[in-house]
């Protein structure tokens, strides 16, 4: 299995770089590119990978990294990212709790690994995996509170000042998550 996702990671990381690599519009550009990447990807993996955080977060981590060899900022680009990753995802069968944990986790880990700005890649990748659902006619609420506590439990895993620094993001940055955050302290 984990030849397989480190297969799509690198399949990706080589579509999207093609894809992006001198687009006028890189926000639509990334949410397309990387939504038909997923879906082909999922579909060409067969049953296997369907069930899962696994492959969601594969796609991820290979769009962060073809971001890192184009020189493009990740922050202003996760959203896309994310949101293309969990549509493509659902598309295809994933359930929507595996596609925005698996997405919304990887760009947080991914932001640790390019040295990025972890609370604001964690805002967006929020936001992404919440839009995501909404064009696939998913359960926006359930994704807003999937999403904050994936953020949250990866950023707590990387450790430090980290996890406090993505609440404090989030609750400013996403509608709904101050009180999901609330929640989770009592």
């Amino acid at each position: 299995m984990s030849n397989i996702i480190s297969k799509v990671a690198k399949g990706v990381k080589g579509g999207l770089k093609g894809a992006i690599e001198g687009s006028a519009d890189l926000g639509s550009s990334v949410v397309a590119s990387v939504k038909n990447l997923t879906v082909n990807t999922v579909k060409g993996a067969g049953e296997l990978v369907v069930k899962g955080i696994q492959i969601p977060a594969s796609i991820v981590q290979g769009a962060f990294e073809s971001l890192g060899e184009i020189g493009s900022s990740s922050v202003k680009l996760v959203k896309g990212i994310v949101d293309g990753a969990v549509q493509g995802a659902m598309e295809t069968g994933v359930e929507q709790k595996d596609a925005v944990k698996g997405t919304v986790s990887q760009a947080v880990h991914s932001a640790k690994e390019m040295g990025g700005d972890i609370a604001s890649i964690a805002v967006e990748a929020v936001k992404g995996s919440i839009s995501a659902v909404k064009q696939v006619g998913g359960d926006t609420l359930d994704a807003t509170k999937v999403s904050v506590i994936a953020a949250l439990e990866a950023a707590e895993s990387i450790g430090g000042e980290t996890a406090d620094s993505v609440k404090n993001a989030l609750s400013k940055g996403v509608d709904g998550a101050k009180g999901i955050l609330d929640d989770i302290k009592k």
